[in-house]
C-alpha cells in the first residue's frame, strides 16, 4: 500500500487565537472546501473541536465523477492553540491522517497541514492516485490557500507551499 504525504503551508496575517478559533470550528470546513465538492456536515458538531469528537459529512471527492461519499473523521489530538489532528474512521481512503499546526511568526501565523494518505485496493488504485487524487488534492489545497488569503491576508515574504509525494 503506497503512502503519500501532502505538505501545505502559508503565513496568514492574523493572530494565533483568531487562527485557532477559525480552524478549530468544524463548520468552517465548508468555507475552505471548493464548492463543486458539495461539502455538507451531516451531524451537529460543536463550534470547537475536542479529542474524540467525530465529525460526519458528505461530499463529492472527485467532481468529475458525481458520486457522493460519506466520510467520518475523529479529532485524535488537540494542543490548543498550536496543533490538532484528525483521522478518517470511515470514508474513501485506506489511510487519512491530517495534522494542523499553527505557529506565531513575525506579522502573523504560519498554518501548516501535513496529510498522510493512501487508497484502498492497491495495486488497482495506484493509477487513480496519480491521475485523479493527487490533482484533486492540489486543487483543494490551492482553493484553501486562496480562501484563507482572502479571509486573513497573507504575508508576501512567505508564499504558500504545497507538495505531494509518495513515501
Amino acid at each position: 500500500m503506497p503512502i503519500f504525504k501532502l505538505d501545505a503551508s502559508q503565513t496568514l496575517t492574523t493572530d494565533l487565537q483568531t487562527a485557532w478559533e477559525f480552524f478549530s470550528d468544524p463548520h468552517n470546513l465548508a468555507v475552505i472546501t471548493p464548492p463543486e465538492m458539495r461539502f455538507e456536515i451531516t451531524g451537529e458538531p460543536p463550534s470547537a473541536i475536542h479529542p474524540g469528537l467525530i465529525i460526519t459529512y458528505r461530499l463529492t471527492p472527485l467532481p468529475i465523477v458525481p458520486l457522493r461519499v460519506s466520510w467520518a473523521t475523529e479529532i485524535s489530538q488537540v494542543n490548543a492553540p498550536f496543533y490538532f489532528s484528525d483521522d478518517q474512521i470511515a470514508g474513501p481512503y485506506a489511510l487519512w491522517h491530517h495534522e494542523h499546526h499553527f505557529q506565531e511568526v513575525d506579522g502573523g501565523v504560519r498554518a501548516t497541514d501535513q496529510v498522510h494518505w493512501s487508497l484502498p485496493l492497491d495495486p488497482i488504485s495506484a493509477p487513480i492516485a496519480n491521475l485523479a487524487v493527487v490533482p484533486q488534492l492540489r486543487h483543494i489545497f490551492r482553493f484553501r490557500a486562496r480562501t484563507l488569503r482572502e479571509l486573513f491576508g497573507e504575508l508576501n515574504q512567505a508564499a504558500p507551499t504545497l507538495s505531494i509525494r509518495s513515501l
